[in-house]
C-alpha cells in the first residue's frame, strides 16, 4: 500500500478545514464576549476578578478573523488551481460572493444597531452618522458600520491580490514573507497613528495598509497550497506538526504574560509588542497544525455544521447586543458575565443560523444559497473547493 501523502489533505471533503472555520467563528464570538460593554476589561473590578475573563480571552483569541483570511485565500487559491478562470472572472465571483451579503448587512445593521444605542444613550451620535453621507461611504468602504463587518471588504481586497498567492502556490518558500508584511504593518500603524491620525481620509489609509500588509496571509496560504500539492509524505507532516505545536505553545506562553499585564493594568497593553507577534500569528501556526493532522480521522458532523460558520460570524452581534442590554444591571462577576454572554450568544446564533439557511429568501445572506432575485449574478451551482469559498 503506498504511503499517504498531503495530496489527500486537499482532496475530498476537507474536514480539518471545517473545524478551522468553526474554531475561527467561536472564537470571534468569545474575543467579542470577553470584554466589558465598554470593549474594556472590566477596569471597574479587582484584579482577581479580571483572571478569568483574561485567560478565556487569551485562549479564544488564537484563532482570530485572520484565521477566516487565510481559510478564504487558500479556499481561492485551491478553486483557481482545480478551475483555472481569468481575472476578470475571479475578481466578479469574489464581488458576488462578498459584497452582496454585505450589502444587506450593512444596512441591517445601520439601523439594528439603534437599539443598544438608545438603550445606553448615545442614539444621537448613530442618528446623525445615519444623516451623513460620509458615515455611509465609509459604512460600505471601511464596513465601519458594526464592529465585525470590517471583514468582508477587507476580503475583497485582499481577493484582489490573488496573482500574487498563486506564485506562493508555486514557490512555498514565499510564506515567510508574512513576517516582513506583519513587521511593516505595525511599523505602520505606530508611525500613522502617531503622526497622521488628524488628516483626513486616515481611516481610508489605515485599511489600505491593512490590506496591502495582510497580503502575508495570502501568500501564507498559497504556500500552504504549495506545500499540500508538492505530496509530503506523512513523516514530513508529523515533522510540521511538532514544529507547529511547539511554535505555537511558546507563543501562546507571551499570551499569557499579556494576560497578566491586562489583569494587572485593567487596560489593553497595546504597546507590548510580543503579544502582538503572538497574537498575528497564532492563526497561522493554527492552520498548520490542522492541515498537517489532515490525515487524521476527524468526525464527520464537524463538516456537517462547518457550513454555518459564516453565520455565525455575520449574525452573533444581533445576539450580542441584546445580552449586554440584558446583562446591564444584574450584579454578575466578570467571568459569570462573560461565561453567560458567550455561551448564550453562540447557542442562538447557532440557531439562527441554522434557521436563515432553511429560507431561500435569506440564505444567501450567509453564503449558503442563491441570490433569488438575481439569478444571473448567483452564478451556477459549484462544486469542491468553489462552493466552501
Amino acid at each position: 500500500m503506498s504511503e499517504k501523502t498531503s495530496l489527500q489533505i486537499i482532496s475530498g471533503r476537507m474536514i480539518w478545514l471545517d473545524f478551522l472555520r468553526l474554531a475561527a467563528g467561536f472564537s470571534i464570538i468569545g474575543m467579542h464576549a470577553s470584554s466589558a460593554p465598554n470593549g474594556l476589561p472590566f477596569p471597574d473590578y479587582d484584579t482577581a476578578q479580571r483572571v478569568a475573563p483574561a485567560l478565556f480571552r487569551a485562549v479564544v483569541y488564537i484563532a482570530r478573523s485572520e484565521l477566516f483570511w487565510i481559510i478564504s485565500l487558500f479556499l481561492l487559491c485551491l478553486s483557481l488551481e482545480l478551475r483555472p478562470r481569468s481575472y476578470g472572472e475571479m475578481v466578479r465571483q469574489q464581488a458576488k460572493r462578498l459584497l452582496l451579503p454585505f450589502t444587506f448587512w450593512v444596512f441591517f445593521y445601520a439601523f439594528y444597531r439603534l437599539i443598544k444605542a438608545h438603550y445606553f444613550g448615545y442614539d444621537a451620535a448613530i442618528w446623525a452618522e445615519l444623516s451623513s453621507g460620509w458615515s455611509w461611504l465609509q459604512y460600505f468602504i471601511l464596513g465601519s458600520v458594526q464592529y465585525h463587518m470590517h471583514f468582508l471588504p477587507t476580503l475583497f481586497g485582499l481577493a484582489l491580490m490573488t496573482p500574487l498567492f498563486l506564485y506562493a502556490v508555486r514557490n512555498p518558500w514565499l510564506g515567510v514573507l508574512v513576517f516582513l508584511c506583519l513587521f511593516v504593518k505595525r511599523e505602520l500603524d505606530v508611525w500613522m497613528w502617531a503622526n497622521l491620525r488628524d488628516m483626513d481620509g486616515f481611516p481610508y489609509l489605515v485599511r489600505a495598509v491593512k490590506i496591502l500588509t495582510y497580503g502575508g496571509y495570502g501568500m501564507v496560504a498559497g504556500s500552504f497550497l504549495g506545500l499540500a500539492k508538492q505530496g509530503m509524505n506523512e513523516k514530513r507532516l508529523k515533522e510540521w506538526l511538532v514544529f507547529a505545536l511547539i511554535s505555537s505553545t511558546l507563543l501562546f506562553s507571551i499570551k499569557l504574560v499579556y494576560s497578566y499585564k491586562v489583569i494587572m493594568a485593567g487596560n489593553w497593553q497595546y504597546n507590548y509588542t510580543p503579544a502582538y507577534w503572538a497574537d498575528f500569528l497564532m492563526p497561522l501556526l493554527l492552520f498548520l497544525i490542522c492541515m498537517s493532522a489532515g490525515l487524521a480521522r476527524w468526525p464527520m458532523f464537524i463538516s456537517k455544521i462547518g457550513k454555518y460558520s459564516f453565520g455565525l460570524f455575520l449574525m452573533h452581534p444581533i445576539f450580542l447586543d441584546g445580552l449586554e442590554i440584558l446583562l446591564a444591571h444584574p450584579d454578575l462577576t466578570p467571568g459569570i458575565y462573560v461565561l453567560v454572554k458567550f455561551s448564550a450568544t453562540l447557542i442562538m446564533t447557532g440557531l439562527a443560523t441554522w434557521g436563515v439557511s432553511k429560507i431561500s429568501l435569506l440564505a444567501w445572506t450567509i453564503g449558503l444559497g442563491p441570490v433569488p432575485f438575481f439569478k444571473k449574478l448567483s452564478g451556477t451551482k459549484m462544486k469542491g473547493a468553489d462552493a466552501r469559498l
